[in-house]
């Protein structure tokens, strides 16, 4: 063999091996999970409120400040908590808004949450447009009708949303903008807590009981966190402003028990996997020990207006705190992307044997 073609065929190994490398940093592993449906309030919504006429929005500045491209609906400075397990999940890019997801792109899933939503539909009224649990199931149904038009037939969707991770937080607008806000709602006076706990467990029951019978297997759980702690709540009800109001995260505990007891009921339907993640328990471990998550101001918000920052949400253009990495509330009512990166990290990986029941997303997804 002459030395110039020995040359050559170097040159071409060392080609073939130069663009192999760059493919395997360029492929990423698929998803572990080929879908994620997303279901909530504003604590997850990414721009489903962006079309509906609604004082529940955030498609403005101050939000989104430290979001890739600014401004989404998110009620966050960044991201929220399933940005981060959709990020830990595997998933190459956040999952879509429903409002602008159609077709092929709904294989991946999509987020169904809508700011000011609740278990009841009367939830939220006072700020106008919202989806309640039961649009959200609405069109999900819708969604999973264009699954099986994809798909081919029932059963291929069947076995298809099956394999995916589900993901339901509702019930906290059911009591800050319903049960603890009597000056609009009578339901306080017409229900004890534990009453109104049992009220809206039914209902979210059946609820749920609709998104297993449309194909959800997977399902997470997501209990209501220390809305007494909100620097909402703070502003309005607490004597000094840091003390976190006993009598709303009292009645929020006997909600979060009747969720635990739903999960069990839920876990003995045929192909049924339900877990609860103890949302109140992790945001109790901030509030105690701040500083071993890098967080220095837990009662006040990094924007908005009035003691505590905690009269409204932010408003357009607002300076918030420079800070933001310090501060566990962005606004009146939701966390940083801070404590949002902790909260979705310990969903997906439980740090503590409580975080999660009976397993965290990181076990669910492989059952």
């Amino acid at each position: 063999m002459a030395q110039s073609e020995l040359r050559g065929m170097v040159e071409v190994w060392w080609l073939m091996l130069l663009v192999s490398s760059l493919l395997m940093g360029l492929v990423r592993p698929d998803p572990q999970v080929p879908c994620y449906f997303i279901f909530g309030d504003s604590l997850v919504d990414n721009g489903n409120n962006n079309y509906i006429a609604s004082l529940a929005r955030a498609n403005y500045m101050p939000y989104g400040i430290d979001f890739p491209g600014g401004p989404s609906g998110r009620f966050s400075n960044g991201m929220t908590t399933v940005d981060v397990i959709a990020q830990l999940l595997g998933f190459d890019d956040f999952i879509p808004p429903y409002a602008t997801t159609r077709g092929q792109a709904l294989l991946t899933g999509a987020n169904f949450a809508s700011a000011a939503a609740g278990i009841r539909q009367e939830t939220g009224q006072q700020l106008g447009g919202r989806i309640n649990f039961g649009g959200q199931l609405q069109n999900y149904q819708a969604a999973v009708q264009e699954v099986v038009n994809i798909l081919g037939d029932e059963d291929s969707a069947a076995s298809y949303l099956s394999k995916c991770i589900f993901s339901v937080g509702m019930g906290s607008n059911d009591y800050l903008n319903n049960y603890f806000m009597p000056a609009f709602y009578s339901s306080s006076r017409q229900y004890t807590p534990v009453q109104y706990a049992d009220v809206l467990i039914e209902q979210y029951s059946q609820q749920i009981r609709t998104l297993y019978n449309y194909g959800a297997r997977k399902v997470v759980l997501i209990g209501l966190g220390q809305v007494g702690c909100s620097p909402n709540e703070l502003a309005q009800l607490s004597p000094n402003g840091e003390v976190c109001v006993d009598r709303i995260d009292s009645a929020i505990q006997i909600f979060n028990r009747k969720l635990i007891a739903l999960v069990d009921q839920f876990n003995t339907l045929e192909g049924a996997h339900f877990t609860y993640i103890n949302a109140n328990g992790i945001f109790a471990d901030i509030m105690r020990n701040p500083s071993a998550y890098g967080l220095t101001v837990t009662n006040r918000g990094c924007c908005g207006v009035g003691r505590n920052n905690g009269q409204i949400t932010c408003l357009p253009y607002q300076t918030p705190c420079p800070n933001r990495n310090e501060y566990l509330f962005w606004d009146a009512f939701h966390p940083t992307e801070a404590a949002n990166i902790i909260i979705g990290k310990r969903s997906y990986s439980a740090e503590s044997s409580s975080d999660a029941y009976p397993m965290d997303i990181s076990h669910l997804v492989q059952v």
